[in-house]
């Protein structure tokens, strides 16, 4: 499994090369690519993704994924939803965004990936209501996808309308595309509320394609918060020990999104992936 760990970079620093430093330095495989130096990945020139490229490359490293902020807009701007983190996106429409999944894919090409993350918009007030439209986009989406032989990783991400697994596994059959697989981030669904594991994998552990790792918990006001892995409520080792037990032959990306108080993200994440560590020595992983 260490063999196929990596990090998004923009989870240890701003700096690119500060990141990926830290990322060989750890001895992980991959990097995911979302922010390069303040500047998200799907609006780098050619230029920035050959240098790019280069640094990843020259230390041993190689992209996994693009952690692309695709489809996290609204179906409708005149209908209220929930929002979440851009990533340095303006907010656009879905025609704009059909415009971006067809310039991250030669951004793909170029950083020797096949793998692009996106979202299932903006979280309706009643998602089912809406279930026809959104497959009717991702299927498109992928069939561009397909056509490129490209894999589009949909994530569970609370703040869209895929938001928990049982709602991204159930788009992910709707769409019913071999370019179509889920991004399953078993923190997020703990930080949205509900169990990671055994229920929420049960949804989507048929639909795999990619894994986040992230520990989260609500804590005693209701808010949720992520924290460093092993300190909240994701059964972390557990979930581990199914993944491979049930034949997860894919990477694994730890995505910290915690900065202790008075640290750095590169402090949050070192958090994370030391915490990590401990669990898999204790289960003789190491």
């Amino acid at each position: 499994m260490l063999k196929r760990l990596g990090v998004v970079t923009d989870e240890v620093s701003s700096d690119l090369t500060e990141a990926l430093d830290w990322a060989a330095d750890q001895g992980l495989s991959h990097v995911e690519i979302r922010m390069v130096d303040g500047k998200n990945v799907v609006h780098l020139t050619d230029q920035e993704i050959a240098w790019v490229h280069e640094e990843v490359v020259k230390r041993g490293l190689f992209v996994s994924a693009i952690a692309s902020p695709l489809f996290k807009c609204a179906l409708d701007p005149s209908r209220p939803v929930a929002s979440g983190d851009r990533f340095g996106q303006p907010e656009e429409d879905v025609a704009t965004h059909f415009a971006m999944l067809h310039r991250t894919i030669q951004i793909a090409n170029m950083l020797q990936t096949r793998k692009i993350r996106l979202f299932s918009f903006w979280r309706e007030q009643e998602p089912r209501r809406y279930q026809a439209e959104i497959v009717g986009h991702l299927r498109q989406a992928a069939a561009i996808a397909e056509q490129e032989r490209m894999l589009l990783l949909l994530e569970n991400e609370p703040s869209c309308n895929g938001g928990y697994a049982e709602e991204v596994a159930c788009l992910a059959e709707a769409v019913d595309s071999p370019a179509l697989r889920v991004l399953w981030d078993p923190g997020n669904e703990e930080y949205g509320g509900r169990p990671a594991f055994p229920e929420g994998y049960r949804w989507v552990k048929d639909w795999l394609g990619h894994v986040h790792l992230k520990d989260a918990l609500v804590d005693d006001h209701g808010e949720p918060q992520c924290v460093p892995i092993g300190r909240g409520r994701v059964r972390m080792l557990e979930q581990l020990q199914a993944l491979e037990a049930d034949g997860y032959k894919g990477y694994y990306t730890i995505e910290t999104h915690y900065i202790p108080p008075g640290g750095t993200a590169k402090d949050g994440t070192q958090q994370s992936l030391r915490g990590l560590q401990k669990l898999l020595k204790e289960a003789e992983w190491l």
